[in-house]
């Protein structure tokens, strides 16, 4: 759409802006230019929750276009979490919409004194109050947003309690059941009083060549239809699918990481699910995959509800990491995240970490108000979803995220994170590629930097030995170049089981009009890759010393399984990695910044 809005919540102005071809060119949108307006805006050593952190909400060219799933859009933000620069994404229609409201993206800066929401529709933006809508779970905010402003089609981001009680785990809710779950972005809402973001709009972006559009298009498709995982797993299980995949490949982290193999596994899989609280296949805007999923826990259960989801990953933080396998309370908790506005992933993970606590006897009964927090209770992960969104008794623990939580107890080697942020749902002890992966990670604990299960378990593009270091680095490189230009395009992290550089390539120039190659997307990715480190570096991370893993997944063998007997043998890999990345020791070259234009920042945290 060619422009954006800045609004400063602290003055009430609103005003709009554009870019320049050259940064747009070189960052593309989404995560990228995410990344390079904070960069240049934000001060180091800005306090996350903060007015002076900045918040923004950005789609991408290939936002609401006929492209294969680019029904995205993203928060870009300094993580109150981490510490780090961090990028968190989703699905549902407000990234369309928001195109479609004619514009490609929001700087949201400064701090409201009262709670406020946006309105922004067809080039028109306001800013209106939302003293009635605080303290509202999301469900709540949507409906009574779209009531008062008159039109069924507004599709509304806002945040739950959590966010507006400042809760590092708390998420942005789009669409109702949709987050930009990872990092806290919720609670940057919540300390600028911003609820929520309305959009409605009937522009479309332009194409600038559409023929060649539609033949990119067409090509990406057929590909999609002859992949075995979008054209039929993810189709029909779902996400879940993967549940006993990882499970029988002995990585599926159980009972916080203190095993890859959970006994009971299949009461808790995409399977099961399908089998009994399945109601029916729920796509995002313009996907061809759909496989979001509507689903009902029935009235006479306890854990009644209705809703979307549980994905894989939620599946997960909930039942084996907390070693509980009721599908129906895993599926009520991650109701609660969705209408509390939490981050499902980060919420199983700390009560699994407060487990662990609990059983060793870091944690007191006293301290939990006589709630059993042993491995396995269905009833508290229910329980401590609520507690944490409203810091409600240990829940104030709890929502300053595991590893705040594990250092208070006295036990922080039980935190199962990196650079702050809780890992998600795979060991890597049994996938040591994907160990590498989360240990470079810019934003944090993440599967989605570099998404090594494809090749070490599922075998796209080719099958790689899990349980072998080698040659490992180079694919983690590769996939995270890859990712950063899929996050700044923005489409779906699933287009990469199927397609890539060449692919994307296509799409953006013919979408453009600006000629990109192959190796031209590479290294747009490297740049976005190796700015993020540098922002990092600036706001004083030392490199190697927070590229690494948990202690457990170091030096304690996997107990059982296939990868028993492993660890991570996480030096060698970095040492390679750090060689082909042109960084020493976790930390940017300044000859490497300077080769991807990176020239103030060779000059600001280039060694």
């Amino acid at each position: 759409m060619g422009k954006f809005l800045r609004v400063n919540l602290s003055d009430g102005t609103i005003k709009e802006e554009k870019f320049s071809d050259e940064v747009l060119k070189n960052y593309i949108g989404g995560r990228g230019l995410g990344v390079r307006i904070l960069y240049d805006e934000l001060k180091p050593g800005t306090d996350p929750l903060s007015p002076e952190n900045k918040i923004l909400i950005m789609t991408g060219p290939l936002t609401g276009t006929a492209a294969p799933q680019s029904g995205r859009w993203c928060s870009v933000t300094k993580s109150p979490l981490t510490g780090t620069i961090h990028d968190s994404h989703s699905g549902g229609s407000f990234g369309p919409e928001l195109k479609f409201s004619g514009f490609d993206g929001i700087i949201i800066e400064g701090a409201a004194e009262k709670p406020v929401y946006l309105w922004i529709h067809d080039g028109e933006a306001e800013i209106r109050k939302a003293d009635h809508l605080w303290g509202k779970d999301t469900h709540t905010t949507t409906d009574m947003i779209i009531k008062e402003l008159g039109d069924p089609n507004i599709k509304v981001a806002c945040i739950g309690p959590a966010g507006e009680n400042l809760v590092r785990i708390a998420c942005i809710i789009n669409d109702k059941h949709r987050a930009a779950g990872r990092g806290g972005h919720g609670a940057v809402w919540g300390s600028k009083k911003l609820k929520a973001i309305a959009v409605r709009g009937t522009q479309r972006p332009p194409i600038a060549d559409e023929e060649a559009f539609k033949e990119a298009v067409k090509d990406a498709r057929e590909k999609f239809r002859a992949n075995p995982v979008t054209g039929q797993s993810l189709p029909q299980y779902g996400t879940a699918v993967l549940v006993n995949i990882i499970n029988e490949s002995g990585l599926f982290p159980t009972r916080n990481f203190q095993t890859g193999v959970f006994r009971t596994a299949n009461r808790i899989s995409g399977e099961t699910l399908a089998e009994t609280l399945l109601v029916k296949k729920k796509p995002c805007w313009g996907c061809m995959i759909a496989c979001g999923r509507v689903t009902k826990v029935p009235p006479w259960s306890p854990y009644s509800g209705e809703g979307e989801g549980p994905e894989y990953e939620t599946i997960w933080a909930f039942g084996a990491d907390c070693g509980v396998d009721n599908l129906e309370a895993i599926t009520k908790a991650n109701y609660l995240c969705n209408e509390l506005g939490l981050d499902t992933i980060s919420m199983g993970a700390v009560i699994a970490c407060a487990m662990e606590l609990y059983e060793k006897g870091y944690m007191k009964p006293e301290q939990t108000r006589g709630l059993d927090l042993k491995f396995g209770n269905a009833a508290a992960i229910v329980e401590l979803t609520w507690r944490t969104a409203y810091r409600s008794g240990l829940g104030d623990d709890l929502a300053e995220g595991a590893e705040r939580l594990a250092k208070k107890y006295g036990a922080p080697e039980l935190a199962m994170t990196v650079k702050g942020q809780e890992l998600p749902a795979y060991d890597p002890r049994g996938a040591k590629g994907h160990g590498l992966g989360y240990a470079t990670s810019n934003r944090g604990g993440c599967h989605l930097r570099a998404y090594m299960i494809s090749p070490e378990i599922l075998g796209v593009p080719e099958k790689l030995d899990p349980l072998t270091p080698e040659g490992k680095a180079q694919w983690v490189i590769t996939f995270q170049d890859l990712f950063a230009v899929c996050d700044s395009l923005i489409l779906c992290k699933f287009n990469t089981f199927a397609i890539g550089a060449e692919e994307f390539a296509a799409m953006l120039s013919a979408a453009t009009g600006w000629k990109y190659t192959a190796d031209d997307i590479m290294k747009v990715g490297e740049r976005i890759y190796n700015l993020e480190r540098a922002f990092n570096i600036r706001e004083g991370f030392k490199g190697r010393e927070e590229d690494t893993l948990p202690k457990r997944l170091l030096e304690e063998p996997m107990p059982e399984g296939p990868a028993k007997g492993h660890v991570v043998e996480l030096d060698k890999m970095l040492d390679e990695y750090y060689k082909l990345r042109g960084w020493v020791d976790g930390k940017p070259t300044k000859a490497k910044l300077k080769e991807l234009g990176l020239e103030k920042e060779a000059e600001e945290v280039g060694v």
